[in-house]
């Protein structure tokens, strides 16, 4: 009886078997001998593994399946109910899988309704009906097994419940990240209030090309389909292709395909799959050079591209921003500049933690952000040249950025000549208030606006937020602003439509948008530095004891009541003021309570009265120091402070300045730039500044010796003198906003 009820399925399986076997065989007319009378191959190809390896797996499905449909032919199965279980569990699945991404794209992607594209999805439906057809057989023509009680035990019939249901439970939690997977896009797309998306997207795996000299540089190449040539976004990625990275890729890559850009995801030399060996900066000119050309002969290449991405990829776009013929035609630059000198010695003095940090990063082929407690080794001892040795080994590009503490060729060859005067496509600049780049960062939004051409100068924007570098901060009191990830992300859109599509845009973008910290909103402007800013002095004044926040020393408007007198600390090496919180790269980087650095002897205080009203500082901060030393060489360190009024004291801005000094018995007028800000301390604050010698190891410690400040393994402690007063005007320099 159960011979001949299985050949009665077999008609049904031979069937479906023959439609998979057409759609097999399309597939290779198309891709083989690239048959024009049937659809073209991306929709008969979902691209979710390469071709070769798709055709052997079909090969491998129909060998079973026509040994399944021989066996019901010939009557020769035996019907089994848990088989038939299993079998209709994994094809119900399967089939609601389908129907839901049937669902997901024909409600997505208006231009795929409603078959486009579905070729591979209709004939997973088939594959699943085989498997319900064959698990309906088993389930129904089978007797039904019952298995007494008294022969399993209650812990061996839990034990199977368990089983089962943990089996479904995996499941069901695959298939809700795959529709997560599938959605993401379009819930960030929505998230960050971009356009509905339009095409369906083709992922191109792995597309390599070789570079001048014989290395390959491979990409992951996401673009729409049903349109033949479009906009590209090119991003340069220094990352491993961990899942981490592939995640970031796929969801980004997707995001902008799905609006109409093919969207190319290129590692770096030595990273994602592109070949040779990673050293920062080298050989990115070239290459970068060679991918626009090798983009510009592709079919799908419109004549349009731009880049876009922060830190080291924003690296890559400015050393071939000056590029025509082919050329880009925006970017997107987050947190870097063209100097990366001054990012590395702000002030002369070495960006020690940043520095480290990025070495230990990216000195092997793995990537992987350093554990604080590897440098807090690393930081102990000295000399500096073997700080990296330490914790990782000698890492040569670190040594260079140690050894080069000068502009010399080292660095003209890392940052180029007067990158912003030969600018050839308007830029969008996004930069962080705690992010170590946002000096050179601004300086290079001034220069294009007044050396780059007219048009270019006019098309470029500028964005600063509360972040550090690539990281959301969380200010005072809690409060945090929307993650930099998404920020990063956020006016991509509508800035790639604007110049790569020509789409006019409903509200246009400001000149300069910036977040002001305090009240903690964003604001529009219409130039940096604001043109409104009054630029006042707030003079130092104490009574010879400004050593602590206990201390005497005052911040004060009027210079009439400016005495004269001197605040002296000494300066020891071995004991540096610890670094809280700050503008380095890193986990440490943002805004954190300085009340226990400024319990320290060697930190000057000076502190205003309690604000009667809101006071608002947007734009460069200078101070303006009288000192005198007992060193050949040191440092003289400055911070911005913003004190609450339960006395807690946020840092808001840094800086350092390191120089000879000849002795004498007349102090010497230093100028210390601080990271420039936007923030109202607000009514009943106080604004504090901090003086000192040190700031470890945001910056490197200098020993006072006068020697080779890398090399030396010894230090000296120095005597640091403040003056004040009528003859030495010593005064923090503040960018003040009237209301």
């Amino acid at each position: 009886m159960g011979n001949t009820r299985a050949k009665k399925y077999a008609p049904i399986l031979w069937f479906l078997l023959g439609l998979f076997c057409l759609q097999v065989l399309g597939q290779l007319l198309v891709a083989i001998f690239e048959v024009s009378l049937l659809p073209p191959m991306e929709q008969w190809y979902d691209a979710v593994m390469p071709y070769p390896v798709l055709v052997a797996l079909q090969a491998v499905i129909i060998v079973i399946f026509v040994r399944i449909c021989t066996t019901f032919a010939k009557g020769r199965v035996i019907p089994r109910r848990t088989l038939g279980l299993r079998l209709l569990g994994y094809g119900s699945l399967y089939f609601t899988a389908m129907v839901i991404r049937y669902a997901i794209r024909m409600s997505l992607y208006p231009n795929e309704r409603w078959f486009g594209g579905s070729i591979p999805i209709f004939f997973h439906w088939v594959l699943a009906a085989f498997l319900l057809v064959v698990g309906y057989y088993h389930w129904r023509n089978s007797e039904q097994q019952i298995t007494k009680t008294s022969q399993l035990s209650s812990v061996q019939v839990w034990k199977k419940r368990i089983i089962k249901g943990t089996i479904y439970l995996a499941m069901l939690v695959v298939l809700l990240a795959w529709i997560t997977y599938q959605l993401f896009p379009s819930v960030l797309a929505y998230h960050l209030r971009m356009r509905p998306a339009q095409y369906a997207v083709r992922y191109d795996k792995s597309v390599a090309f070789t570079a001048p000299d014989g290395i390959k540089l491979v990409s992951d190449i996401y673009r729409p389909q049903r349109i033949q040539k479009t906009p590209t976004i090119l991003i340069r990625i220094p990352y491993n292709k961990n899942m981490q990275a592939r995640l970031f890729s796929n969801m980004i890559g997707r995001l902008w395909a799905e609006r109409g850009y093919t969207v190319v995801i290129q590692g770096t030399r030595g990273r994602y799959e592109s070949e040779g060996r990673h050293v920062p900066f080298q050989k990115e000119r070239e290459d970068g050079i060679a991918t626009l050309h090798w983009i510009a002969n592709q079919a799908w290449y419109d004549g349009k591209i731009g880049m876009w991405g922060g830190s080291y990829f924003g690296y890559t776009q400015w050393v071939i921003a000056d590029q025509v013929n082919p050329g880009l035609s925006a970017l997107f630059i987050q947190v870097a500049s063209t100097n990366f000198y001054e990012m590395f010695y702000p002030g002369g003095a070495f960006s020690f933690e940043s520095a480290l940090f990025w070495a230990a990063r990216s000195y092997s082929d793995k990537d992987t952000p350093p554990a604080l407690e590897e440098l807090k080794r690393a930081y102990k001892e000295l000399p500096l040249i073997e700080a990296d040795d330490r914790i990782v080994g000698d890492v040569d590009f670190y040594n260079s950025w140690v050894t080069h503490n000068q502009k010399d060729e080292f660095w003209k060859n890392v940052d180029g000549e007067n990158r912003t005067s030969t600018l050839k496509a308007p830029v969008l600049l996004l930069a962080g208030w705690f992010d170590p780049f946002l000096p050179t960062q601004l300086n290079d939004y001034q220069t294009i606006k007044s050396d780059a051409s007219s048009e270019i100068a006019a098309g470029t924007k500028l964005i600063v937020g509360p972040w550090a570098h690539a990281k959301t901060v969380t200010l005072p009191e809690g409060f945090e602003s929307r993650n930099y990830r998404f920020e990063s992300l956020a006016p991509s859109l509508d800035w790639f439509d604007t110049h790569l599509k020509n789409r006019p845009i409903k509200k246009g973008m400001a000149p300069v948008r910036i977040f002001v910290m305090g009240r903690n909103e964003w604001r529009n402007e219409m130039e940096w530095p604001l043109a409104r800013t009054i630029y006042t002095p707030f003079y130092l004044k104490s009574h010879g004891q400004a050593n602590t926040r206990t201390g005497n020393g005052l911040l004060t408007l009027d210079s009439s009541t400016h005495s004269a007198n001197t605040d002296t600390f000494m300066y020891d090496p071995q004991n540096p003021v610890p670094s809280l919180g700050g503008t380095m790269l890193g986990p440490r980087a943002g805004t954190v309570t300085q009340n226990t650095v400024e319990d320290r002897a060697d930190v000057l205080v000076y502190t205003s009265p309690i604000l009667k009203e809101d006071v608002e500082a947007t734009g460069d901060i200078r101070l303006i120091l009288y000192v005198s030393t007992t060193a050949p060489n040191t440092d003289f360190t400055a911070k911005l402070v913003d004190v609450h009024p339960n006395g807690d004291a946020y840092n808001v801005s840094e800086g350092i300045l390191r120089q000879g000094y000849q002795a004498s018995d007349w102090p010497v007028k230093i100028e210390v730039n601080l990271w420039p800000t936007s923030i109202v301390f607000l009514k009943g604050h106080r604004i504090r500044l901090e003086v000192s010698s040190s700031n470890y190891p945001r910056f490197d410690r200098n020993p006072n010796t006068g020697g080779i400040i890398f090399r030396e393994t010894k230090t000296v402690k120095t005597i640091q003198t403040v003056h004040h007063g009528p003859e030495s005007p010593s005064a923090l320099i503040l960018p003040i906003i009237p209301k």
